[in-house]
């Protein structure tokens, strides 16, 4: 049995008789400690997938397994971080990172608690900033407490919202290498949600494609046979990285050239 399972599930907005089905049946299977990134257009249903599996959105039909029981709801074994970072501006580095752990582990003397977020902070590189405020800090810091407030509550799964969309591509070179580096330390179930093709292969170790919407569907299950540690630039030249860069965009492309040619439909996007 896999760590984590969906089986047929499907959910869509609206009104009766205008109903658009966002994702059409969406099967996966995830084993502990893998990292598997989800690649797709804009409006293809990823927020809502990743909103499934957080338990922050029921689907219609089908049914999330973790670990054999049914997902109904959200629960601290799964953190989720999201493109647009989601601090508190008015709290500190370590008092944003510190909300999700003092919630997480009430019962622990507070001492131990300042110890635990301490920890989370320096592994994100943050210790110097640790006492600014989230409007002080540039966006790539800020996504690095979004980080450290999700990991320092020692999920099960890490649930990752596109969250470097919004990053220039330096900073975000950056926090793609901090990622797999924390990764590598702590082998977390991580499921990453991106636009970036690169960037999932370069991250994770199995790559899929989803089809557009409406009706979304994931395409072939691609692994990522790539050594780690992985150099971006040396990627470059790899003919495997080629290999599964270019699988998966034309699978991208054959996908958006069939919906160009199917009737037109209003889709409600950015689900």
């Amino acid at each position: 049995m896999a760590f984590l399972e969906l089986k047929g599930v499907r959910k869509g907005y609206g009104p009766s008789g205008r109903r658009t089905e966002v994702l059409g049946g969406i099967d996966l299977s995830i084993e502990r400690g893998e990292f598997v990134s989800i690649v797709g257009f804009s409006g293809s249903g990823k927020t809502t997938l990743i909103s499934i599996l957080a338990g922050l959105v029921a689907p219609d039909s089908g049914s999330v397994l973790l670990d054999g029981k049914e997902v109904r709801e959200p629960g601290r074994e799964r953190a989720v971080v999201f493109q647009n970072y989601s601090l508190l501006p008015w709290m500190t580095v370590t008092e944003n990172v510190a909300l999700g752990v003092d919630q997480a582990y009430s019962a622990w003397p507070a001492e131990r608690r300042r110890a635990h977020v301490e920890k989370y902070v320096a592994m994100v590189k943050l210790g110097a900033a640790r006492d600014k405020k989230p409007q002080q800090l540039s966006g790539g810091m800020r996504q690095r407490v979004a980080v450290a407030r999700a990991l320092a509550m020692d999920p099960e799964i890490l649930l990752l919202d596109e969250p470097l969309g919004a990053l220039d591509a330096l900073t975000r070179a950056g926090l793609q290498s901090e990622i797999e580096r924390i990764w590598s330390q702590d082998r977390k179930t991580v499921i990453l949600i991106t636009n970036d093709v690169d960037e999932g292969v370069l991250l994770a170790d199995r790559i899929i494609a989803m089809t557009p919407g409406p009706g979304a569907t994931l395409g072939p299950s691609i692994a990522v046979d790539i050594p780690r540690p992985r150099d971006r630039k040396a990627l470059n030249h790899d003919p495997r990285f080629k290999e599964i860069r270019n699988g998966v965009l034309e699978f991208l492309l054959q996908q958006s050239g069939k919906q160009r040619r199917a009737p037109a439909e209003v889709v409600e996007s950015a689900r």
